[in-house]
């Protein structure tokens, strides 16, 4: 095996057939003999004005490759097995699952929402009819938020679990290899749903089972234990463990926490409104290019953070969840409420980029509702900005908007240019609905991002409200070793939900942490 560490002109690095002539020139490649180049790291330096691609590969000349995939994952029959329950069926309850499988327990997960075939058509009402199903939505359903929002797989949370493993697992589901690949690898919103009914399929036929439009709505207890839950069709689960992987937007699920008098706790998170620009812009200050970025770049992305003063507090504000080449969509998960969140397809191939701009929410922030909500005052902080950003839009999942530049001098945009977003937008000033705190930082934090991006904050830009499911405002507490609620036994909170995760692959690796604990309980 030789190994290759280079950098290349994006023509060449992303181009298979230039590719492959350049690795058989500089390794000397005889007509006659077999090779196989296989790339194990490949990245775009955008940080001069000419663009660069590292790539580090794999190459195997007249030698047999060794497997791609290096885990081997065995799903044994657990139908007669001790069941564990399982409450929700996203990226945590789902790799939770699988590995109770390997372990021999029977996982029997329970999901509010639909398969992920059957919650299109809610996710296409939402869009088309501003009707929202608070049980399947672009929230709620097989997969989790994450099927139906971009299906980034970065994380930089190492310490919660394997990377490559899970990697490993969704390229065996059906997830292209090239994610194992990239440095920031991406599936895409179009395919991801393939791969997650083929996870469904394996843990079904594993002897687990998988119950969809099933809501729990008490939790079983006796004495200091959780035995199972009871569900709104009437049914009860009970199972040696119950693992809580409801996602960050199950306020029902906190509420009846809340009410059982199981001890919650509130948590950081941050709010803000997402920003639409035209893709050929982010692309011509990303890449430095006149034109377009040609047929080898991809759509360009970008990361900002900077830190603000408002009053006495400093407050970071940064972008979250950046879209290129995407869609933003609107993610509320109740009537009377507008919530917007951001997704792309593989080929990430729309006129737009959009991402979340966010600021830090401090104690003070929730500090009015903490009397009469407690543990709960971030969720009510989070309800009266989107009830209020749905209102001032007209009542429906039309969104508030105005142009970046108007928001920032102050002025009424008196129409907006055309955008992604379905339900369509109407031009509001977005202090109508925002604290004076969130405006003033998102203000400064434009300004700075405009310094750092010159031609980011322009009029051709659009701010849309309101991105408010950035993460959980609620923790769930756990015994660092055991996961095990420390006053509730048999409770494993997961997840993003449960404070534990932020985004598909540290959900993933939490729900694996979660399984691994409960079997070292048993």
């Amino acid at each position: 095996m030789k190994l290759l560490d280079v950098q290349l002109a994006p023509e060449i690095a992303l181009d298979q057939e230039k590719f492959e002539e350049f690795v058989r020139r500089k390794f000397s490649v005889r007509p006659g003999d077999s090779y196989t180049i296989r790339k194990t790291r490949q990245s775009i330096d955008a940080r001069s004005r000419q663009v660069k691609v590292s790539v580090k590969a794999e190459v195997y000349i007249n030698e047999t490759p060794p497997a791609l995939l290096t885990t081997d994952q065995k799903y044994k029959d657990v139908s007669g097995a001790r069941p564990v329950i399982i409450v929700g069926a996203g990226p945590a309850g789902l790799f939770a699952a699988l590995r109770l499988i390997e372990h021999g327990l029977k996982p029997v997960v329970l999901e509010r929402g639909k398969d992920v075939r059957s919650r299109r058509r809610d996710l296409a009402a939402i869009n088309k009819e501003h009707t929202v199903n608070p049980d399947s939505n672009y929230c709620f359903g097989e997969g989790g938020a994450g099927t139906y929002s971009d299906g980034k797989l970065y994380t930089r949370s190492n310490k919660r679990g394997d990377i490559s493993r899970i990697l490993e697992i969704l390229v065996r589901h059906g997830a292209t290899e090239q994610i194992l690949v990239d440095t920031h690898p991406h599936i895409g919103t179009n395919k991801l749903p393939v791969i997650i009914q083929a996870i469904r399929e394996t843990i079904i036929k594993a002897g687990g089972e998988v119950h969809f439009d099933t809501r729990v709505e008490e939790f079983l207890i006796s004495g200091s234990r959780l035995n199972g839950v009871a569900t709104a069709d009437g049914r009860e689960f009970s199972g040696v463990a119950v693992i809580l992987a409801t996602g960050h937007s199950a306020r029902d699920i906190f509420e009846k926490l809340h009410r059982q008098h199981i001890l919650i706790e509130s948590k950081p998170f941050a709010m803000g409104i997402r920003i639409e620009h035209p893709q050929t812009l982010i692309d011509r200050i990303q890449y430095h290019c006149q034109a377009d970025r040609g047929p080898y770049l991809p759509a360009a992305a970008y990361s900002l953070v900077t830190q603000t003063m408002t009053g006495n507090i400093q407050r970071g504000v940064f972008s979250f969840c950046m879209c290129p080449g995407g869609f933003i969509v609107p993610a509320a998960t109740a009537p009377g409420e507008v919530v917007v969140n951001g997704m792309s397809p593989s080929r990430r191939d729309s006129e737009f980029a959009n991402s979340g701009l966010v600021v830090a929410v401090t104690e003070e922030d929730v500090k009015p509702y903490v009397k009469d909500y407690g543990a709960l005052a971030g969720v009510e902080l989070q309800r009266r900005i989107e009830q209020k950003a749905c209102s001032v839009a007209g009542g429906t999942q039309t969104a508030p908007a105005q142009r970046a530049l108007d928001f920032v001098r102050g002025k009424t945009s008196g129409n907006l240019q055309e955008t992604s977003y379905q339900p369509g937008l109407t031009p509001v000033p977005l202090d109508e609905f925002l604290p004076d705190w969130m405006t003033e930082s998102l203000r400064a934090g434009l300004e700075d991002f405009g310094r750092k991006m010159k031609g980011y904050l322009a009029n051709d830009a659009v701010l849309v409200g309101v991105e408010s499911r950035t993460s959980s405002p609620v923790r769930i507490p756990r015994d660092p070793d055991t996961c095990e609620h420390p006053r509730l036994r048999g409770l494993v909170p997961c997840g993003e939900g449960a404070g534990y995760a932020g985004g598909i692959m540290s959900a993933a690796m939490d729900g694996e942490r979660c399984a691994d604990a409960i079997m070292r309980n048993l």
